[in-house]
């Protein structure tokens, strides 16, 4: 197919994609005008019966959580096959001592008292701001997802700081496997203890606190927790094995240099 062709085919595939975008947004109703009773059962169900504020965390961990039981998993499966693939070059040692014992060979370039100072001194807000998010999802936008992405920064910060010695040490590859494990693991945990109770996957059984609250929502702010644990971990699981990948690299690459 010749270029020409195919900007022919991308123009016509972009037009119809944008009509049919304005279809869609014209076609919205206006705000505050919502058509539909699933907003406003789950709104009510939210503040009233689950003692959350925060619709989306409500429908997230609660009403819905088995879906976000499977997209969590969906994280956790894909963090597993890339360290799955990556195996192989750090099989004979530990990932933690292989990237060390590379680094001693070929770090990367020390970063200058600027950036090193900026990073270390968003350390300490990202770690607040993160567990801020995951303990307050009930309350205010945020969540497990959201603070666990936060969370997943510091390591990162610190690593831009320092070194990769200095990362695996905060934060060592195996805790950080076995954190995410056991918090994944959590998840289902907390649904398997409901049916023990004789209630369905996943329902709560703790006590719903009073609305407004930090301890409000019963297994909302559980789930909301363990998901940012696994979250996080994922993300730092996965910055380990590139990093490792990275640093093993570096000298094949530079061989042939003096």
């Amino acid at each position: 197919m010749s270029p020409r062709t195919r900007r022919i085919l991308f123009y016509f595939g972009a037009a119809g994609l944008v009509t049919i975008l304005a279809w869609g947004v014209l076609g919205l109703p206006a705000y505050g005008q919502y058509q539909g009773p699933y907003g406003d059962l789950v709104s009510y169900a939210a503040v009233q019966s689950r003692h959350a504020t925060d619709v989306v965390s409500a429908v997230n961990f609660d009403i819905r959580a088995i879906d976000t039981l499977g997209e969590e998993f969906i994280l956790f499966t894909s963090v597993m096959g890339v360290v799955l693939l990556l195996r192989k070059r750090v099989e004979p040692k530990d990932v933690d001592e292989a990237a060390a014992d590379v680094a001693t060979g070929r770090e990367k370039e020390p970063p200058s008292n600027a950036v090193r100072l900026l990073c270390l001194g968003l350390v300490g807000v990202s770690v607040l701001f993160g567990l801020y998010i995951v303990t307050h999802g009930q309350l205010t936008p945020g969540g497990g997802f959201q603070g666990g992405v936060v969370l997943a920064t510091v390591p990162l910060l610190v690593y831009l700081a320092a070194d990769v010695r200095v990362l695996h040490q905060i934060a060592p590859r195996k805790l950080v496997d076995a954190g995410e494990a056991l918090a994944a693991g959590a998840f289902i945990g907390l649904g398997l203890v409901a049916v023990a109770l004789q209630e369905p996957f996943l329902t709560n059984f703790l006590p719903l606190g009073t609305t407004g609250r930090i301890d409000s929502s019963g297994t909302i702010m559980a789930i909301s927790i363990v998901t940012g644990i696994e979250v996080g971990g994922a993300f730092v699981v996965l910055l380990s094995s590139f990093l490792a990948e990275t640093l093993e690299r570096i000298p094949e690459e530079h061989r042939g240099e003096p």
